[in-house]
């Protein structure tokens, strides 16, 4: 029997002066299989002799693009008309801290907050614990001891942009993972840990095409390697779909461009983060044990 191989394709198109040249890098045959860390591998190859042009190409975008504040206001209430209390605790990157919005309360935790709240019929309180730019590694040296509070019934966390940003390796990745994930069962007596999707970098309008094939594809690894780890564990909880934005647009008519789902080119507009959190309160409801959790426990 024939295994199935996937293909990865890298290609480059430079105009030069006298007319234009074309330079292809490709590697062909990786099994499906094959293990992460010689994906990330073959990916680093490739990037190093390019690293220098992502390196420019991140700085430009940094001068084009103004710096948007976080949000304010991070915590809140939804369902103030029931009995029954439960707490979320939101920690990580830019799209919990909700940079490119004016207040959480309309951003990702305000709005999945109000969703599980109509949707259990349950009272919910929430905070925000989050800093832009963080990695997995920041979040537990940094935010984790900050958190004065000793218990929440679900801590929900956003990561993995920045830790693509800096090249991490998915071994690294699940190791920063694990540090992060016994701290906070060690701070809040094991509640359930659910993990956001990673974000689309592959669909950042303010990328390049060489920054979206290169970083974009280093977050997939990220994704699959986090999959794997989070695949049979109690109470840890993920959401691998990849994020496709013209899904999106499909299932939205007030959207019409694929812009509007940004504030900046990078970073979600207010309208991205309601969406998202609607969405991934659909995943978290299909977990059977959570949400019995949530309503009963």
């Amino acid at each position: 029997m024939v295994r199935p191989f996937s293909a990865w394709f890298f290609k480059f198109e430079l105009t030069g002066v006298s007319g234009n040249i074309k330079i292809s890098f490709k590697l062909v045959l990786i099994k499906d299989k094959l293990p992460m860390i010689l994906k990330y591998v073959f990916l680093v190859v490739f990037m190093f002799p390019v690293l220098p042009i992502i390196y420019i190409e991140g700085k430009i975008i940094q001068y084009r693009i103004k710096k948007l504040s976080e949000a304010k206001g991070n915590s809140g209430t939804a369902g103030h008309e029931y009995k029954r209390n439960k707490s979320i605790l939101f920690i990580g990157e830019s799209t919990m801290a909700g940079v490119g919005i004016a207040e959480h309360q309309e951003g990702f935790a305000g709005t999945l907050a109000k969703e599980l709240s109509s949707r259990l019929k349950i009272k919910i309180s929430w905070k925000v614990n989050a800093k832009s730019g963080f990695t997995a590694k920041q979040v537990t040296r940094f935010i984790v001891p900050e958190i004065e509070e000793n218990h929440y019934d679900l801590i929900i966390v956003g990561l993995g942009g920045n830790d693509a940003f800096t090249i991490r390796n998915p071994n690294k990745w699940i190791r920063h993972i694990k540090e992060l994930i016994a701290h906070l069962n060690q701070k809040f007596d094991e509640a359930p840990i659910a993990f956001l999707n990673l974000p689309p970098i592959k669909e950042f309008p303010a990328f390049s095409p060489l920054m979206k094939l290169t970083l974009g594809n280093l977050v997939l690894i990220l994704n699959e390697a986090l999959k794997k780890f989070t695949s049979g564990q109690s109470k840890i909880y993920f959401n691998p779909e990849l994020i496709h934005l013209e899904k999106w647009i499909q299932k939205n008519e007030q959207i019409k461009d694929l812009k509007d789902f940004f504030s900046d080119g990078v970073h979600p507009s207010e309208l991205t983060y309601q969406l998202w959190a609607k969405d991934f309160s659909e995943f978290l409801l299909l977990q059977k044990e959570l949400k019995n959790h949530l309503i009963f426990g």
